[in-house]
């Protein structure tokens, strides 16, 4: 996956908290699954975070003793990031337009996500057309992968 903007030599730091967040995607509490942007690069990539708390809804449930974080909610939490991926590709703020799921591919599940944990995202293009992009991503904590997955996601009118 492609560098984000902080890292590097003489990078700037990518200033997008979660008011920003908010004004690229729908989604609210307690779907939000998007906390900040670290890092991101029009028309390639972006990384993202989601600080997992224990106070999240799903650990309530899933599963009590021993709280883990669903799969399915990472791979949302990967879509909330190529939603602000593509919102800001393609200049979709404010224009009614919403990022809707079309497809998910290869879903792999490769560690436990467990409250306090920092789970970073990392999403980039693979295809990009008016209507229909393809999206590789992959979340991680402490530098291992816990998801890695393709999806195809629609822009159209909300």
């Amino acid at each position: 996956m492609a560098e984000d903007q902080t890292d590097g030599a003489g990078a700037a730091p990518f200033g997008y908290d979660v008011t920003k967040v908010m004004a690229a995607l729908p989604h609210r509490y307690p779907l939000l699954l998007v906390d900040r942007v670290l890092g991101l690069v029009p028309d390639e990539s972006i990384h993202a975070v989601k600080a997992v708390s224990m106070n999240e809804q799903f650990f309530q449930g899933h599963f009590p003793g021993r709280p883990i974080m669903p799969g399915v909610l990472q791979i949302e939490a990967l879509a909330q990031a190529a939603g602000v991926l593509a919102v800001e590709t393609l200049g979709l703020a404010g224009t009614g337009k919403l990022v809707y799921f079309m497809a998910i591919e290869g879903a792999k599940f490769r560690n436990p996500v467990e409250p306090g944990c920092l789970l970073h995202l990392h999403v980039e293009f693979t295809q990009k057309r008016a209507r229909v992009c393809k999206f590789a991503g992959k979340a991680m904590v402490d530098g291992k992968v816990t998801c890695e997955v393709s999806f195809t996601a629609m822009i159209a009118d909300s």
